[in-house]
């Protein structure tokens, strides 16, 4: 098996992916949340009032409907994800504005990927959403975000890893092989994100571990030799894909278990209550306003006791907006997975 350093037996498509993820690797650690910060929300207590890893996984998951719901693209969930985490971990955030704060990094995020014909109104997102909120501020909040984080380049995340490794694999692998959809590798991309550890990962190792965990399924010895080469063009240590390759499998046995319900590719249809409609109907005339928010961010040496927890019960800010009992967007066995 040749090695991918041998650039005179490659095409002209593959040596061009290979220079893209040496750049792009050179560039992920730009983009990755600060780890001070993720530290305090999973170190978080139940009986506080900061943003707390579960209320953040929740809001995430929330993310993930709304992406479905209005037909984005796995990219513009990942990449709102992404600001999600960056912004959380620099600033202290109270659980009544998440809400505000996730629907807009899903509104930056679709400006940015999505063709602009293909984004909603904004005052349907928020209605969506079932969001209390107004469109002011909304738009206040993304003026924040964009303020406090650099989004005039653009954002090297798991997902560019995925789409890179895939098309390298293509490249490499005989028509006889099996080769995963990209389809399916996105939605085991997706369900990792819903839980905060992976955003400590950095992307390059989460995509190779997805991939691992998949190929290793397939039991394809050709397959696995060019994700060995990948790693070892890419510089990255065995006991750190590992790591990461265990709680991605562990994430996807819980994600595949009978009590969670697995993404399709069907368009979703919302089926709602007759009480979640009239809230519906409401809430697009009569929106409350939100209390200024105060926009003091993290310092280095903040402790993990100077973050503040909350309670997500059913009726706590960070629990889904959707959550009514005869009609939720989100499947409720995977949005109530990680509360129990």
């Amino acid at each position: 098996f040749f090695r991918m350093q041998d650039f005179q037996y490659l095409d002209n498509e593959t040596c061009w992916l290979v220079k893209e993820l040496k750049s792009n690797i050179s560039q992920e650690s730009y983009f990755l949340p600060r780890e001070t910060g993720l530290n305090i929300m999973e170190s978080a207590a139940e009986n506080h009032n900061g943003v707390s890893a579960k209320c953040r996984n929740a809001k995430v998951e929330d993310l993930w409907s709304l992406t479905s719901f209005f037909g984005f693209s796995t990219q513009t969930f990942v990449l709102a994800v992404n600001l999600l985490d960056r912004f959380l971990a620099i600033m202290k955030v109270q659980p009544k504005h998440l809400p505000c704060i996730g629907v807009s990094c899903l509104h930056i995020a679709a400006k940015m990927v999505e063709d602009e014909c293909n984004i909603s109104p904004t005052h349907e997102l928020i209605r969506i959403s079932q969001s209390k909120f107004t469109v002011s501020d909304l738009s206040r909040m993304e003026k924040i975000i964009s303020g406090k984080l650099n989004l005039e380049l653009k954002a090297v995340t798991a997902l560019t890893f995925l789409h890179l490794y895939h098309a390298v694999i293509v490249s490499l692998t005989s028509e006889r092989e099996e080769i995963p959809s990209i389809g399916r590798l996105e939605a085991q991309l997706k369900a990792c994100l819903c839980r905060l550890v992976f955003s400590k990962a950095k992307p390059s190792v989460l995509a190779l571990s997805v991939i691992c965990q998949e190929f290793e399924a397939l039991q394809s010895l050709a397959m696995l030799e060019i994700v060995q080469e990948v790693q070892r063009l890419l510089k990255i240590v065995d006991s750190e894909l590992l790591y990461w390759r265990g709680l991605v499998a562990k994430c996807m046995t819980e994600y595949s278990s009978s009590e969670c319900n697995k993404p399709d590719n069907k368009k979703l249809v919302w089926i709602v209550s007759r009480r979640t409609a009239q809230n519906l109907h409401a809430n697009n005339f009569s929106v409350p306003e939100l209390p200024t928010i105060p926009e003091g961010s993290w310092g280095e040496s903040e402790s993990e006791d100077s973050c503040e927890d909350m309670s997500c019960e059913e009726d706590s800010p960070c629990s889904s907006p959707g959550s009514d009992e005869k009609g939720p967007f989100f499947p409720v066995e995977f949005r109530n997975q990680g509360r129990k």
